[in-house]
């Protein structure tokens, strides 16, 4: 499956639990909607990922990748200290400029 760089990013900041790659990942102003909340900016994305990466420990692996113009829907199949792990979670995608404008993270 052809995964874009910022997407390939993701997983590989994601799996080494390293907040300061992923939230780098983001544009200045992107947003994150994850578990009814909105984290605005990525000095607000950096401190939320820390926090799900300390409580779940989460590690992801690509199941499926669509994508359509600026927009893309990872599949992946996430494993941690959370409840029902290991599930299958939607990762919606907005990019602009090699950058994720925006993500929504969906079961």
């Amino acid at each position: 499956m052809k995964l874009p760089n910022v997407v390939q990013e993701l997983i590989k900041a994601q799996n080494n639990f390293d907040s300061v790659a992923y939230a780098n990942l983001f544009s200045e102003t992107s947003v994150v909607y994850d578990e009814g909340k909105t984290h605005t900016g990525r000095k607000e994305i950096q401190k939320w990922i820390a926090e799900a990466n300390e409580k779940y420990k989460s590690v992801m692996e690509a199941v499926d990748y669509k994508e359509t113009g600026t927009k893309g829907i990872l599949s992946a199949k996430v494993s941690g200290t959370f409840e029902g792990s290991p599930a299958v979670l939607k990762f919606n995608f907005e990019m602009n400029e090699g950058l994720i404008k925006s993500l929504k993270i969906t079961g």
